[in-house]
């Protein structure tokens, strides 16, 4: 995923409201930009940290700025980090045109946002002739407190729990069930569940894979241009 233009440099004041940063920018000025990013975000929003915006071309927004890159030391050395929530969407969609990921080729339909279940969406729900099909879910990835191990979710997420009730669902009825954890964090060796923050998530997380749920997890490239799926890491119990 290609930034469509340089993402600008800045270096952050405060994160606050969830939504909402303020920065200031290499000219000095201090703006307010948005943050597409529900979470805690744990070690990523410190005053001073530097960070980089992309700018929207919908000259309609009240922010014209976004948050997309955090540079932090998370144990390996100074790097950056994507906290957009928004992208692992995009990133993949790409990783599905590439047949990237072993687990998800062969699925010539790819269709997003389909709804399921008990007024639920699924991301993707791919689909081939003579396949059972394939609910795909999407979660970002953020949050590390120790080196290259990276954890979900960083915050309490009933809706969450929702979903891997409703995903597990479809696979107890002979669809395929997914849950995709993409890590914007290139220095992940490892994922794992953060059981301590949520473990009502937790809880929900086993019961599900127990009732055919698979779940997978794959860190990100990132640069300053660019944002791209790379590689598997593995998921500990």
């Amino acid at each position: 995923m290609q930034f469509l233009s340089p993402l600008i440099p800045a270096t952050l004041i405060r994160r606050y409201k969830r939504f909402l940063a303020d920065v200031v920018l290499p000219s000095g000025e201090e703006t307010t930009v948005h943050v597409a990013n529900p979470g805690a975000m744990t070690g990523l929003a410190a005053p001073g940290s530097r960070v980089l915006l992309s700018r929207s071309a919908n000259a309609a927004r009240k922010l014209a700025l976004s948050w997309e890159l955090v540079e932090v030391d998370l144990g390996s050395g100074r790097e950056l980090v994507g906290i957009n929530t928004a992208n692992p969407n995009s990133l993949v969609a790409e990783a599905l045109q590439r047949e990237l990921i072993p687990e998800l080729r062969d699925y010539p339909s790819v269709r997003r946002e389909v709804r399921y279940g008990r007024n639920c969406r699924v991301d993707f729900l791919l689909e081939a002739p003579g396949r059972a099909p394939c609910y795909l879910e999407i979660k970002n990835v953020h949050l590390m407190r120790q080196a290259a191990s990276a954890e979900f979710p960083d915050c309490v997420t009933a809706r969450g729990a929702k979903h891997l009730d409703e995903l597990a669902g479809m696979a107890a009825a002979g669809a395929r069930a997914i849950l995709l954890f993409v890590v914007q964090i290139g220095s992940a060796a490892r994922f794992s569940l953060a059981r301590d923050i949520d473990p009502g998530y937790a809880v929900a997380f086993d019961r599900a894979r127990a009732r055919g749920l698979e779940a997978l997890a794959w860190r990100c490239e990132l640069t300053e241009r660019a944002i791209a799926i790379e590689a598997p890491v593995p998921i500990a119990d």
